[in-house]
């Protein structure tokens, strides 16, 4: 009511303004209440800003609190469903296809040769105390500094035979650290890694996911293969080394993990499940 007595003042001035323009009277000889209409004038117009001002500061700082309360409830989503991935997944992880003891072998006819230490004299002498390890270590539990499979140059291959069809889900790559590591780098760790499903005519193979083996993370990394949209049961799965973290020699594989589910436990499942 105040600042609505104000504004009607203002239009007054308004008004006496240009009647005395009008009239041809000179501002200094307006009345005392014209003089004071000019003060209230001065007085209401900053107050008008301020109104202004603070109102569309309170707007924005509305608009924040609710763009910060968005992120935070996006937060909160995200990390639901990396939780109820992870749950998802963690059944079929416990269940390892690649194992020797369970059935799992090496397809050599389609695996890179175990890379032979002939490049100096020292490799030559070592050879009479130490023979390299065969494609089939890396499908044993027993992980310790130099009980991997090496081939030659940074780019090889591995071909996994496994006991039964399975619906693949995920693969597991496992390395030494550092801290156990005998020169204190495992630059010959695998880097850039693909991973295919191979039918068992091994004649099509179908890519499941790459990844890249981070060798400052966990020595033991599990990756999510994407095989959910078309699901496919294979019995061969290839591994395909692009990279390693800088060994001109040589790569080493330790252990090689596959999970996923039987065909027919799929299959039995989903009966019961109708």
């Amino acid at each position: 009511m105040l600042q609505l007595k104000k504004s009607f003042k203002v239009v007054l001035l308004l008004l006496s303004v240009a009647l005395g323009g009008f009239c041809g009277t000179a501002l200094s000889e307006w009345s005392p209440w014209t003089k004071e209409l000019v003060e209230k004038m001065q007085s209401v117009f900053p107050a008008g800003l301020k109104t202004f001002w603070n109102s569309h500061t309170l707007i924005e700082t509305q608009k924040l609190q609710n763009l910060l309360e968005e992120i935070t409830q996006l937060r909160v989503e995200i990390s639901s469903l990396k939780e109820l991935s992870q749950m998802a997944l963690e059944p079929c992880v416990k269940t390892d296809w690649a194992l020797k003891s369970f059935g799992a072998t090496i397809d050599t006819q389609r695996t890179s040769q175990t890379y032979d230490c002939k490049e100096s004299c020292l490799c030559r002498i070592l050879r009479f105390f130490w023979t390299a390890s065969p494609p089939d270590t890396i499908l044993q539990p027993n992980v310790f500094p130099g009980n991997c499979w090496a081939f030659k140059g940074h780019q090889g291959q591995v071909v996994i035979k496994l006991p039964a069809r399975v619906y693949l889900t995920a693969i597991t790559l496992q390395h030494i650290s550092k801290d156990v590591s005998p020169s204190g780098t495992i630059i010959s760790a695998p880097k850039d890694i693909a991973v295919f499903g191979v039918d068992a005519d091994r004649e099509e193979e179908t890519l499941l996911g790459a990844f890249i083996y981070n060798v400052e993370k966990n020595p033991t990394e599990t990756f999510p293969l994407k095989n959910t949209l078309l699901p496919r049961a294979f019995s061969y799965v290839k591994l395909l080394v692009k990279s390693n973290w800088g060994n001109p020699w040589y790569t080493c594989i330790y252990r090689v993990k596959v999970h996923g589910k039987m065909e027919n436990q799929k299959a039995s499942t989903q009966g019961q499940d109708k």
